[in-house]
C-alpha cells in the first residue's frame, strides 16, 4: 500500500522541510503558549514561536540539523535534536514537559533590601513616541518572610527626589508640582501582605502604593530567582518584578509643554524591580 505524503497540499520551498511537535504536560494535556526556539548546528537562532491551543508547533525551515528548546512557565526546560530533510516532515511527536521544582524559599524572618545590588527602574513614553528610561537612586525596604510564604509582608520606601532619567532639566520637571511634587510628597511607599503563588517561580504580590498623596492597589508580577551567596559568603535571595502604573490614577497630570523642548511623559509607566535581600543582622 502506497503511503501518502504528509506534506501533500503544503507548499514547501525548495531545499526546505517542516519541523513539528505537540507539547503536553505529564497527564497528556496540551501546554498552550509554550515558547519554542529552533537553532541550527552553529547555534544561530532560526525560528521562534509558540504552541497553539492544542499544544502544536510547526515551522518550515531549510533542510538540515537543528536543536529545539522548549520553555513554559512552571515547567522544566526541554531540549531535543531534529534532522529535517527536503520536502519532508520531521515530527518529534509528543514532547512531554515535567513540572519544575520551585526554588528554595528564604528562611523565615526579616530580610533587608540590599540597595547596592537592587534597582527600581521605570519606562515611560515621551510625547507618545520615544521611550524614557529612568530609575530611583535612593530607596530602602524590608521583607518579613513567614513560615508560609503566602503570609509574608513587605514594605518599601522610595525617595521621590532621587528620580534620575539622565537629563537634569527633565528630572527637575519630574520633581516639580507638575508630576511628583516632591516638596509635598517626598516619598513613594509600597506595603503588601498578600503573596499569591501562581505556580513555579511566579508570584503575585499585591499591596498599597502611596504616590503623590494617593494610595492605590497595585500588583507586582514577580519572579523569584532563588537563593545565592554573596562575595563574603552571606546568604541572599533575589527576585524580579514588574507592574504598570497609570498617572491619572495618582492625579499626576500636566498642563502644557515646557520651554526648551521638554514635553510630557506618557500616561502609562512600566516599573521594573530587580531586588536582592539579605537577612537582617
Amino acid at each position: 500500500m502506497q503511503r501518502s505524503n504528509p506534506l501533500a497540499g503544503v507548499r514547501v520551498p525548495p531545499h526546505a522541510g517542516v519541523l513539528s511537535c505537540r507539547v503536553v504536560d505529564p497527564v497528556d494535556e496540551p501546554v498552550t503558549g509554550a515558547e519554542l526556539t529552533v537553532t541550527d548546528a552553529m547555534g544561530r537562532r532560526v525560528v521562534t514561536g509558540g504552541t497553539d491551543p492544542y499544544g502544536l508547533f510547526l515551522a518550515m525551515v531549510p533542510a538540515g540539523e537543528y536543536r529545539l528548546a522548549v520553555a513554559a512557565e512552571g515547567y522544566a526546560p526541554y531540549r531535543a535534536a531534529a534532522l529535517v530533510g527536503e520536502n519532508s516532515l520531521a515530527s518529534l511527536g509528543d514532547v512531554t514537559l515535567q513540572v519544575a521544582q520551585p526554588p528554595e524559599p528564604p528562611a523565615p524572618g526579616d530580610w533587608d533590601m540590599d540597595p547596592a545590588h537592587s534597582s527600581v527602574g521605570f519606562t515611560a513614553r515621551h510625547i507618545g513616541l520615544a521611550r524614557i528610561h529612568g530609575r530611583f537612586d535612593s530607596f530602602a525596604g524590608v521583607v518579613r518572610i513567614a513560615e508560609r510564604m503566602e503570609r509574608s509582608a513587605m514594605h518599601v520606601v522610595i525617595d521621590a527626589s532621587s528620580i534620575d532619567t539622565g537629563i537634569r532639566m527633565r528630572d527637575d520637571h519630574l520633581r516639580s508640582a507638575d508630576f511628583l511634587d516632591v516638596q509635598r510628597f517626598p516619598t513613594l511607599e509600597f506595603y503588601s501582605d498578600r503573596f499569591v503563588h501562581k505556580g513555579g517561580s511566579r508570584w503575585a504580590v499585591t499591596g498599597a502604593l502611596s504616590l503623590h498623596g494617593v494610595t492605590r492597589t497595585v500588583t507586582l508580577d514577580t519572579e523569584y530567582l532563588g537563593l545565592g551567596n554573596g562575595v563574603e559568603g552571606e546568604t541572599r535571595a533575589a527576585c524580579r518584578a514588574t507592574t504598570e502604573l497609570h498617572r491619572d490614577d495618582f492625579t499626576i497630570s500636566w498642563q502644557s509643554m515646557l520651554a526648551r523642548g521638554i514635553a510630557a511623559v506618557g500616561p502609562s509607566i512600566r516599573v521594573d524591580l530587580d531586588v536582592q535581600i539579605v537577612p537582617r543582622s
